[in-house]
């Protein structure tokens, strides 16, 4: 199913697995590692608010300053845990977590199935990123319900980071 608008990586279509996510649906389970391999999932976090970031790699220009912006926010984020999913492996997550010293949000990987990416309508499907996550922002009211919903169109271009706080802070 196609996200409201075209996703596209420099211009070029991207295909999306997955049926899109909307504001008022119930946010989809999951099962992801963190940096230390331990198992995540949505009720990890329960009775928070979660904003979720999936984003292609860590290693890439604008998901690194994605999660560094996010590490940053989150610290003024009151009962509010931000998640940065990818397809990177946890060992990668870990080492790049240390390196920028991003000790605040919590990156997990969705390496081992395609699942997160299927129920969250964001797992790439051919091209150059084939399997890996594209940009999008998921932010979960401590009921479960998703009170903010973007699928970044051009997988290259930030998100929009106020739009997405302001959605954690209601």
């Amino acid at each position: 199913m196609k996200r409201p608008g075209a996703t596209t990586l420099k211009g070029n279509p991207v295909d999306l697995k997955g049926r899109a996510l909307r504001v008022g649906d119930d946010a989809p389970d999951f099962q992801l590692q963190d940096n230390s391999l331990a198992e995540i999932t949505l009720a990890s976090s329960a009775g928070k608010t979660r904003i979720i970031a999936t984003i292609p790699s860590l290693d890439t220009p604008t998901c690194h300053a994605e999660t560094k912006r996010f590490n940053d926010e989150a610290k003024k984020l009151a009962n509010t845990e931000v998640l940065v999913v990818s397809m990177d492996l946890p060992f990668g997550a870990k080492r790049w977590c240390g390196a920028e010293g991003v000790e605040t949000v919590k990156t997990l990987s969705s390496h081992r199935c395609n699942d997160f990416g299927n129920d969250y309508g964001v797992l790439i499907s051919g091209g150059p990123l084939d399997r890996c996550l594209a940009r999008a922002i998921f932010v979960i009211n401590p009921a479960g319900k998703l009170t903010h919903v973007e699928y970044v169109s051009e997988i290259a271009n930030h998100p929009d980071y106020e739009a997405a706080l302001a959605a954690a802070k209601k």
